[in-house]
């Protein structure tokens, strides 16, 4: 469990916090490509890490991520005009550029100085994946590349991306990601319905039957240079065999799935905090082998794996707000929680942990291990920024962030590391070629 104090740094990320500095340091998504398609188009409003912004593309193609209030009377920005290169409040007319400079002040008299040093805040941005990323960090120091993360190395038609609105802090969600053992209960069908039959150590009954049998994976946690690789095995039907899953985490709070085979599509996402109650979660899917098919597609539009079913806002259709829309029924006879989606058992248990989880109430155990050591690695990265002024090394190793995660069986006499040798070609998952 964590003290009172170590909970309250790993979970706020406002902007004078030491968590909210240190993911400062990090490029973050702030909008779908998508949202801001338009030249000239409707601004979108940015909440992240407590600071409210607007997101614009003006009309030469540029991004602009500036201060949502006008810097005049105050007035949102997100009602203004996009137009001819740059941002008009309605309120009086002061324009500004993506730069955050003043491009216009009709109401100001020619010559006064204010025409020269009226701006308002903006981040630098760049599209990376589908993605719009902004870099929120110091202006004064060297601002990194983004994370190289393998699914915007990939061509548009070898992945998917989206958003989904989460109402709790973004810890939960990563812990929740980080722990493998959760899928011998959480996602499981009843027991009644499973199925031994297919011999297919690839297939996912297969698969399925060996996590419904086996609550208490082995764990192993290799550390790299951006994060760490944490892998669950169990037992198979093969007494000499494991099946391990295996997730990477890379900082601040890229997540990966752990359970894709050879010539599957992998899933991974970014969370990025909005206030500390909050945040969103841009997922990505994508497979470096093939185009993403039609059927697969229109599955991870509905909802499928840790892309929820989502609806206005991006809000998950089964939310807070109607109890995830379970059904004590099919709890009953079919599932486990009731609740129909992956994504949606994950989010529902999660934020059910509250709003921000108490962690000092906490009874933790073996299986426990990749979610501690987790929250020792960021509180630590983040208490020394804060009180030795070591700047994180990630950021500026944006190569490392190209891994994989994914599943595998292999002889049980094998260790993580040469399980991911085996799996992938490298010892710690990452994409070399």
């Amino acid at each position: 469990m964590l003290t009172v104090e170590e909970n309250e740094l790993l979970t706020q990320s406002g902007a004078e916090t030491p968590m909210g500095a240190y993911f400062r340091r990090f490029w973050q998504p702030v909008a779908l490509s998508e949202e801001v398609s338009e030249t000239d188009g409707a601004p979108v409003r940015v909440t992240i890490l407590g600071e409210e912004l607007v997101a614009f593309r003006d009309s030469e193609g540029r991004i602009g991520l500036v201060d949502r209030r006008c810097p005049h009377r105050g007035a949102d920005l997100f009602f203004g005009r996009n137009e001819e290169c740059g941002l008009r409040c309605v309120y009086h007319g002061w324009k500004f550029g993506v730069d955050g400079k003043a491009m216009d002040l009709p109401n100001v008299p020619p010559g006064v100085r204010m025409h020269d040093t009226v701006s308002i805040k903006a981040y630098p941005t760049r599209e990376y994946g589908g993605f719009v990323w902004a870099y929120l960090g110091p202006a004064n120091g060297e601002i990194p590349d983004v994370p190289q993360l393998e699914f915007g190395r990939v061509e548009d038609s070898k992945r998917y991306v989206m958003k989904q609105r989460i109402e709790c802090n973004w810890v939960q969600i990563m812990e929740g990601d980080l722990d493998t053992s959760h899928f011998s209960f959480l996602h499981m069908p009843a027991p009644s319905l499973q199925t031994a039959e297919n011999k297919d150590t690839n297939s996912p009954n297969r698969h399925l039957e060996w996590m419904r049998r086996d609550g208490q994976p082995k764990f192993d946690l290799l550390d790299h240079d951006v994060g760490f690789v944490a892998g669950g095995a169990r037992e198979t039907d093969d007494a000499g065999d494991l099946y391990w899953r295996t997730t990477q985490f890379m900082l601040p709070s890229h997540g990966t799935g752990p359970a894709t085979v050879p010539g599957e599509t992998y899933y991974g996402f970014t969370l990025v905090p909005t206030m500390d109650d909050g945040c969103w979660m841009y997922c990505y899917a994508w497979n470096p082998e093939r185009d993403l098919h039609e059927a697969e597609l229109a599955k991870l539009k509905e909802g499928h794996g840790i892309f929820a079913e989502v609806g206005s806002g991006y809000m998950p259709v089964r939310n807070r707000s109607n109890d995830y829309q379970i059904d004590r029924e099919l709890q009953k006879h079919q599932t486990y929680t009731g609740v129909k989606g992956t994504a949606e058992q994950d989010i529902m248990i999660q934020q059910s942990q509250g709003w921000i989880a108490d962690r000092t109430r906490e009874n933790l155990t073996a299986t426990d291990a990749a979610v501690v050591h987790f929250r020792r690695l960021l509180i630590g990265e983040a208490k020394a920024l804060a009180e030795e002024g070591t700047e994180p090394s990630a950021p500026h190793d944006p190569e490392a962030y190209c891994t994989r995660p994914g599943a595998w069986v292999t002889d049980s006499g094998k260790e993580l590391e040469e399980v991911l040798t085996e799996r992938f070609g490298h010892p710690r998952g990452r994409v070399t070629s």
